[in-house]
């Protein structure tokens, strides 16, 4: 049996960002959207756990114990009382260290994918707390579509989405590290008190109404001047997605994806199509939101041999 699950990227419409706590996270009111941009993991039996990546940025993704996929694996066979024989292949089609969440989807398709092949049934409550506990982002790329994330992020409200939003993402030249800019936008707060992090009402209704004009007037992103000052080029991409048309422009939680809102589909076929002609960034792709989290698309009963080299093997 091998078991393939699709898993979508996310884009934050609103990232309010508190204060350093004693633990060293920050309390966020994170309004996550889920997006049509996709990885998938295929889970097929073996001989411990081994992991292969291919696409895009394939050789930026670790394979060692880092890797949050490969965690996952071993979260979920400790709580079964078995072993982690599996060999996990993640199809990367999300921007590597984008501030997309491609990682943490990985570790929620993991999941599921090794859940299915293990004939688990785990209750859907313990694959959440299994995702808060290997990182904040982990638990929405699970459930998909909205929601509002509180605390550190994993703990999830679901929001009501009226409509189809449209967005264009860039991809910049190099990665930032989310803890950096976590600790650049400490740098940059100093000697200044921050609020609690709220979500907006105004966004929430935006959300709610399907209304790209009035989420346009509210997204916002307290990370992006700290994005900003460890990537200065960043602005220039969110410069030219403005004037190509965007009804807003934003990083993208940590970056340095960039994100722009479009008013419909051919808005955002023309942003694209101007960014990547305006050489300030590798690739721009259009993705519709919301899209659904962590979802089974295939099962083979009868796998075929396994073409794919491991760039690693890991236990």
């Amino acid at each position: 049996m091998s078991i393939t699950v699709r898993v979508p990227a996310k884009v934050n419409v609103q990232l309010a960002v508190g204060a350093p706590r004693p633990d060293g996270y920050h309390d966020l009111a994170n309004v996550f959207l889920a997006v049509g941009l996709y990885d998938t993991v295929t889970a097929t039996p073996a001989d411990g756990l081994r992991l292969t990546v291919t696409g895009p940025d394939a050789a930026q993704v670790p394979l060692d114990g880092s890797n949050l996929a490969a965690r996952a694996a071993l979260a979920l066979a400790e709580r079964a009382g078995r072993t982690a024989d599996v060999h996990l292949h993640i199809a990367k089609d999300i921007p590597v260290a984008g501030g997309m969440a491609g990682g943490s989807a990985d570790a929620a398709a993991a999941l599921v994918a090794c859940d299915a092949l293990w004939g688990l049934a785990t209750p859907r409550e313990v694959l959440l707390s299994i995702c808060a506990d290997l990182g904040s982002d982990v638990p929405f790329s699970l459930v998909g579509e909205a929601a509002l994330g509180t605390g550190r992020g994993e703990k999830l409200e679901p929001l009501p989405v009226g409509g189809t939003f449209h967005w264009v993402f860039a991809a910049a030249d190099c990665g930032l590290s989310t803890p950096a800019v976590y600790r650049e936008f400490d740098r940059l707060c100093e000697g200044r008190e921050v609020p609690a992090p709220t979500a907006s009402p105004e966004l929430l209704a935006a959300l709610r109404d399907g209304d790209p004009h009035a989420l346009a007037a509210t997204v916002d992103n307290d990370l992006q001047a700290a994005a900003l000052s460890l990537n200065p080029a960043l602005a220039a991409t969110l410069a030219a997605g403005t004037e190509a048309g965007a009804l807003a422009a934003l990083v993208s939680g940590s970056g340095p994806t960039t994100a722009f809102l479009a008013e419909d589909a051919p808005a955002a076929a023309r942003i694209a199509e101007a960014l990547a002609a305006s050489g300030t960034c590798r690739s721009a792709r259009v993705a519709a939101s919301p899209a659904a989290g962590a979802t089974v698309v295939g099962q083979d009963p009868e796998p075929g041999r396994d073409t794919v080299a491991a760039r690693a093997d890991q236990g």
